[in-house]
């Protein structure tokens, strides 16, 4: 009897600590929970520690309270200029309402598809407004806070924040990044083309002007040497001519002997008259006629007879 009681007051005791574990539920930092009573809401909790429901029959679903991720697909839009462009958004936002967050979508993913669809209308109608440049570069972040504001007002109604909304990009469309890539490459391939003709032009004038002042400076050392030259040739004939003033026997014997020098240097034999004046060193010293008419080899150093009426051979 007594094993009985004991085994009855264990059971009581097990269902009392099930009953009184399950009335107990914690909401940590980072959370908050709703309480359901078969399947309908009847308590949000949204502050920390722990908490009571009624047991077995009460649940709790819990929701993040921090900042959320919404990466959006990029989609194409049509600017007001009618450029087509490729927008990638994000978005963040938090759970403020979670009564109203169960009610509209339930989870965090139907609240993803809910927010990307509201995403994606808010990004075509603010973009479609303005022109292809002020959403690549003049005023992307004024944008961006429109669009936060244009979905904040429709997902109010489902108990969320949106905390900051991001153009990650906005491209061309790889067809139009193509046609815009051919064309400034040619533009690029035009400039460099002008650009070496400017140069080759710049070579042809820096050729031509080397040129010319070469042709100028040749034609000045050539007039200054000839002029050096001629003043040389007179400076010689005037020596010349003084030293044949001052001793003409001695200077007629001076070039008589650079002529026989000039004329004998090649071992060529001379054919001359006998009595013809350049011999005239030969058989006087004095430069007297020659009386008697001889034929020199020079090769030999000897002298032959000649007949006096021979004819001179050059």
């Amino acid at each position: 009897m007594k094993s009985l009681f004991g085994g009855v007051g264990l059971f009581i005791l097990v269902i009392l600590g099930a009953a009184i574990y399950s009335a107990l539920f914690i909401v940590d930092e980072t959370e908050q929970a709703l309480v359901l009573q078969f399947g309908e809401p009847v308590n949000v909790v949204q502050e920390p520690g722990l908490n009571f429901k009624l047991p077995f029959v009460q649940n709790v679903s819990y929701f993040d309270r921090r900042v959320l991720d919404l990466d959006s697909p990029p989609q194409e839009i049509i600017a007001a200029d009618q450029e087509r462009l490729v927008v990638d958004t994000f978005a963040r936002y938090q759970i403020e309402d979670p009564l109203a967050f169960f009610q509209t979508v339930g989870s965090v993913a139907g609240a993803n598809s809910r927010l990307s669809t509201v995403l994606n209308s808010a990004t075509r109608r603010v973009l479609g407004e303005v022109s292809y440049l002020t959403i690549v570069r003049d005023d992307r972040a004024s944008l961006m806070n429109r669009i936060r504001d244009q979905v904040n007002r429709e997902a109010d109604s489902f108990g969320m924040e949106i905390v900051d909304v991001r153009i990650r990009r906005a491209d061309l469309p790889e067809a139009n990044s193509q046609a815009i890539f051919q064309r400034m490459q040619t533009e690029r391939e035009r400039e460099a083309t002008e650009i070496r003709a400017q140069g080759e032009e710049a070579a042809q004038r820096i050729r031509s002007r080397a040129d010319r002042e070469v042709t100028v400076l040749v034609a000045d050392a050539t007039r200054e040497g000839e002029q050096i030259r001629g003043e040389g040739d007179a400076e010689r004939t005037n020596i010349f001519a003084t030293a044949f003033g001052a001793d003409p026997e001695f200077f007629s014997f001076y070039r008589s002997m650079q002529a026989y020098e000039a004329g004998f240097s090649n071992g060529a034999s001379l054919v001359i008259s006998p009595d013809s004046d350049f011999f005239r060193y030969f058989g006087d010293q004095q430069g007297g006629d020659i009386t008697s008419s001889t034929t020199l080899n020079p090769t030999s150093g000897t002298r032959a007879a000649a007949p006096a009426t021979a004819p001179a051979q050059q």
